[in-house]
């Protein structure tokens, strides 16, 4: 997940937004909220480093290299299961990107269904910035909890702490 401190704030007090991806094809053409995703995608064999799969995929969903040149180390955020089961490993580095300049894969399909017409999508139509409240909303909400984990960390929480009980313990 790329994020960038926030150009307004200056970056102070940890203010930061994230590059998303909205999702191509017909069916999310109308959609929107909670449908939105972070640059991923799976490993070619259970070999794969993920870190290296994640700036592949980057690369393919937004036709830029995510940054590697040494001055942004990459920040893990751990993993999430998405609702059909699918593990993903996130992790966030500091860059940026001019949405305007991402060009996505693509993939073909039949469209309209039963027609015999294959039609040719990109697999992200198109990547926006969002400060993390905008970003919670556009998120599939399975994906949230990187956002969460990178405000937490660029707070200087411990990312991984518990939420106090109602009793205070």
């Amino acid at each position: 997940m790329l994020y960038r401190r926030s150009v307004g704030a200056g970056g102070a007090d940890g203010a930061f937004e994230v590059l998303l991806g909205h999702p191509g094809g017909p069916f999310f053409r109308q959609r929107d909220e909670g449908h939105w995703t972070i640059p991923k995608g799976e490993p070619d064999g259970p070999d794969d480093d993920l870190l290296a799969v994640a700036r592949r995929e980057f690369e393919e969903e937004t036709g830029h290299r995510a940054p590697g040149d040494g001055t942004s180390n990459p920040i893990p955020l751990g993993t999430i299961v998405q609702k059909g089961g699918k593990v993903v490993h996130g992790w966030a580095i500091e860059g940026d990107l001019d949405p305007a300049t991402a060009v996505s894969n693509t993939f073909v399909m039949e469209w309209p269904p039963r027609t015999g017409k294959r039609e040719e999508f990109a697999e992200i139509d198109r990547v926006a910035w969002f400060g993390p409240d905008e970003a919670r909303r556009r998120l599939k909400p399975t994906q949230i909890p990187f956002v969460d984990r990178l405000a937490a960390i660029l707070a200087g929480a411990d990312p991984n702490a518990q939420e106090p009980k109602p009793d205070g313990s």
